[in-house]
């Protein structure tokens, strides 16, 4: 089991990585590579539903440029918009 979480958080990451817009690459991936580790199987669940989104929307909710529609909002959402406010300030 544990191998298999592993496995897929490594998959995860990659597609958080590789999107193709260079903009949501860059933001996507670095929540990913700091906070995939110690998600639990429900949120690793809602982080592929929305990495199933296409990036303009991804980028401009966790940019806050627009607001994020209730049918995505999760806690997975709401910890990526947290993580790039702070990575914003750093």
């Amino acid at each position: 089991m544990r191998d298999s979480l592993d496995a897929r958080r490594k998959r995860l990451l990659y597609r958080s990585r590789y999107r193709g817009t260079l903009e949501t690459d860059h933001l996507i991936g670095r929540f990913a590579a700091d906070r995939l580790a110690g998600m639990d199987e429900g949120q690793l669940d809602r982080w592929e539903a929305l990495l199933e989104l296409p990036d303009p929307d991804l980028f401009d909710w966790a940019t806050r440029r627009r607001p994020v529609p209730p049918e995505h909002d999760s806690d997975v959402m709401r910890a990526l918009i947290a993580y790039n406010e702070t990575k914003e300030t750093e």
